[in-house]
Formats: structure tokens, C-alpha cells, sequence
């Protein structure tokens, strides 16, 4: 008895030792690696995703194991910081180019991929924008492709059955209040409860329409603060857009991605969201159900950039920032086979076959230039949406920072903050804006 507790307690040290150092050879001579993954299981086509992609990877290489932990929002975000805290990073993990990632990049806490790249000899396969040095000054995470985080989603069939079009100006869109309201409809749905979705995916793009394109170059530069016109101007129109009842207060206390389904049953007539969340309305492979069904994607919904703002400096602006990716922890050995290993990984993560299946998912616009998205979609009979989205983009005229791509999250935290308390009635605009410069002069110094 005495030896078989001996031999657990060892087996159990081994298998912590493991787990706490990542990866490892293990008893089947399997180069064993852990991946932290950023998947929301509620979405459509996640479980396929499972199958079609982390599945798939194990029978093309049987020699090695992957252990995959699957965390989606904050949850997610909380956990790469207490392991970044522990020193206990996974091998491979989802990540930002900055922002939410800032303390993997600025602490050198992931690996540089260009030589990964290089030495592939696919580093040229890659949209430039997409492999150019990110926060930390070098590539820490080889991105899915290039993020506009402001789209605007527009429910057709509310508006034709009211008597409305697709607003072009705000004031527009503050005409509809009354009209849709009397019907119990919302005008523009959001999900606010968690603070980054309203900074990313609406308030960035209104500091780049009244702040310009180079807005943070300027700020950095000590040319203007966020106590100057443009910021207030900015946050003047957010706070018009709950005082004119464009979007309900109730939002701030909305889950995010609850909302879709309101709008897609017709509760509201637009949905503001990121582009990522295209994939929420198109079919789950897995289920064959759609929140807009192919029909209905292609007479029912369109996408547009937010409408013109009286005294915006730029038009048909969009916040933009590159996608999220996959990320190599700096605690691997050089030269190891789980380096080894983890680079086949965010290879094969990265490579044609995930980024043409997220194409055709709507989950990602490939950052791969040997793809030829037109291509794929006639061979795929590709969903209306998918198309529509790729319209979408060229409608784009300027490229503008996202602010927790740009700014530490010591600035954009606060940032956070004074949008929910706008939102919530609690503060005013020149307040709030005395708050976000106070942070900023207190980080920069």
C-alpha cells in the first residue's frame, strides 16, 4: 500500500510539474503543449469550430498533445493576467496586439514571431499591417487579419416597415426616436454591460471623427489633450445619444451579445457591435440555425459605418486596429520541441486552411494575401452577409485608432469608466474629460 501511494504522490508531482512548466514530452512520447483558446460556446458554429479546427490539428500531428483551456470575455482576460502574475504562461495563447495584451508585449512575456516567420520563408504570405512590430516593438502575436471594431448593423425590415431608410446624418437617426418608439422598438441596440464594448465599438470611432486619423500621434506629441475641443466634442455626442434616447441608458447593463437576438427579432433597429460579430447572425453549421437566415440576410440586414456627425472633421471613418492572434510564451526553450511544437500550432492556426474555414464561418476576414477571398466565396455558395461585409470594408475612407489599442490601460480604463457614467446620467462632459486627461498626465509623467 505504502508503494502505491508512493507512485501516486509521483505521477500526481510529475503531472502538476507539467501543468506549471508547460510543455513536455510526455509517457507516449507526445510533445505535450497548453494553449489558453478564446472562444464563446454560445456562438454559432463554435462547436464546429472545436471539431474543424482543434480536431483536426491532432490528426494531422498525432505526436503532439494539445491541452486547451476555453475561456471567452472577462473571464478569459483575468486569467492570462494571473498567469502572466504566476509566471506560468501557457505555451500558445490567444492575444491582442496591445491594449488587453499590453503586459505580455511590454514585459517580454511572449516571443518575437518574425524569425518563426522568416525562416518559413512565409513571412511575405502576410498582409504587411498585419506582421509590422505591435506594442512591445516587435511581432508578439500573428494576427487573423485587420479588425474594424465599429460596425453598424441596420434590421432593413424595421425600417421599411415603418416608413424609414438608412439614415445618413445623426440627425437622422434621432428622427427615428419617436417613430420607433411608439412601436415599443429600440433605435440602436448595444450590450454595454461590459465597459470595453462601448469605448471600441462606438467611441473610438467618434474621438477618430472629430480627433482625426492622427489623433494619438498628436496626443503622444504633446499637441493636444484630451481636455481640448475634440474629445469634448466626442463625448458630447455620446452623451446626446442617451439624452436624444438613440440608445437606451438600459444598455450599460446589458451582457455582451445579449442583444443580438432583440435585434434580429425586430425589438430594435440597429445593432452596434464589432466586425467580428458578423459571424453571429449567419448559420451554425452545427445546428442549421441563423438569427438571420440566408433569405433574410440578403433582403433584411446591411452593414454601415455610424452616420455623419455635425462638426466632424473626417467622413465614413471607422476605428481600426489589427486582429487578435495567436501568441508564443518566451518561457519555451529556444530550439526545444515544444517551440517546435507551439510554432506548428500557431502556424497551422494561422495558415489557409482555419483562416478560408473562418471566411466561410464569418468569424474572420484572412490576414493570408494568398487567399483569394472572392474565390472562396463562390466556391462555398458563401451566405449573403459574408459578401455584404467585404463591401463594407471598402466603404471605409479612413482608418482610426481604437483606444485600448493605442492608449495603456491605465488611460483607457478610466476612459471605460466615464462613458458608463455619461451613459448613466452620473457625470458631465467636461468633468469626464478632466478625468481621462488627469490619468493621461499622470501615466505619461
Amino acid at each position: 500500500m505504502k508503494k502505491i501511494t508512493v507512485v501516486l504522490l509521483v505521477l500526481a508531482m510529475v503531472t502538476s510539474m507539467v501543468f506549471a512548466q508547460g510543455g513536455t514530452e510526455s509517457s507516449s512520447g507526445k510533445t505535450t503543449i497548453r494553449v489558453l483558446n478564446y472562444i464563446d460556446m454560445s456562438e454559432p458554429n463554435s462547436a464546429n469550430e472545436v471539431e474543424m479546427v482543434w480536431n483536426e490539428f491532432s490528426r494531422l500531428h498525432p505526436e503532439i498533445e494539445v491541452i486547451r483551456e476555453d475561456l471567452f470575455n472577462e473571464p478569459f482576460h483575468m486569467k492570462v493576467e494571473s498567469y502572466a502574475a504566476q509566471g506560468n504562461l501557457p505555451d500558445v495563447l490567444y492575444c491582442w496586439p496591445s491594449g488587453r495584451s499590453a503586459t505580455l508585449h511590454n514585459e517580454g512575456l511572449i516571443k518575437d514571431l518574425t524569425p518563426f516567420l522568416e525562416a518559413d520563408g512565409i513571412l511575405d504570405d502576410y498582409a504587411p499591417t498585419t506582421t509590422a512590430p505591435q506594442i512591445g516593438g516587435f511581432l508578439g502575436e500573428l494576427p487573423n487579419g485587420i479588425t474594424a471594431t465599429s460596425m453598424m448593423f441596420v434590421n432593413t425590415k424595421v425600417l421599411r416597415d415603418n416608413g424609414l431608410e438608412i439614415p445618413k446624418t445623426y440627425d437622422d437617426l434621432k428622427a427615428m426616436v419617436p417613430v420607433l418608439n411608439a412601436k415599443g422598438i429600440e433605435v440602436v441596440q448595444m450590450d454595454c454591460k461590459d465597459g470595453w464594448v462601448m469605448q471600441s465599438c462606438l467611441f473610438s470611432l467618434l474621438a477618430g471623427r472629430f480627433g482625426g486619423a492622427d489623433w494619438y500621434d498628436r496626443l503622444a506629441a504633446g499637441e493636444i489633450d484630451f481636455e481640448d475641443e475634440w474629445f469634448i466634442n466626442a463625448l458630447t455626442v455620446l452623451d446626446n445619444l442617451y439624452k436624444d434616447g438613440i440608445i437606451n441608458r438600459n444598455t450599460l447593463s446589458i451582457g455582451y451579445g445579449s442583444g443580438r437576438g432583440d435585434f434580429a427579432n425586430g425589438k430594435a433597429a440597429f445593432y452596434i457591435d464589432g466586425d467580428w460579430a458578423c459571424g453571429a447572425f449567419q448559420t451554425d453549421i452545427t445546428t442549421g440555425q441563423a438569427l438571420f437566415s440566408p433569405e433574410a440576410q440578403e433582403t433584411d440586414i446591411e452593414l454601415m459605418n455610424f452616420p455623419a456627425v455635425d462638426g466632424e472633421v473626417i467622413h465614413e471613418s471607422n476605428s481600426v486596429v489589427v486582429g487578435t492572434g495567436w501568441a508564443m510564451s518566451a518561457d519555451i526553450p529556444a530550439g526545444s520541441a515544444e517551440e517546435a511544437a507551439a510554432w506548428e500550432l500557431i502556424k497551422y492556426l494561422e495558415g489557409e486552411y482555419v483562416q478560408t474555414y473562418r471566411l466561410t464561418t464569418g468569424a474572420a476576414f484572412p490576414s493570408l494575401t494568398t487567399i483569394d477571398v472572392a474565390q472562396v466565396c463562390e466556391d462555398n455558395g458563401l451566405e449573403p452577409l459574408v459578401a455584404k461585409r467585404s463591401d463594407w470594408y471598402g466603404r471605409i475612407q479612413v482608418a482610426t485608432p481604437v483606444i485600448d489599442g493605442v492608449l495603456d490601460p491605465a488611460v483607457y480604463e478610466v476612459i471605460n469608466t466615464v462613458l458608463a457614467e455619461i451613459g448613466l446620467g452620473k457625470t458631465d462632459v467636461k468633468t469626464a474629460a478632466k478625468t481621462v486627461n488627469d490619468a493621461w498626465k499622470a501615466w505619461k509623467n
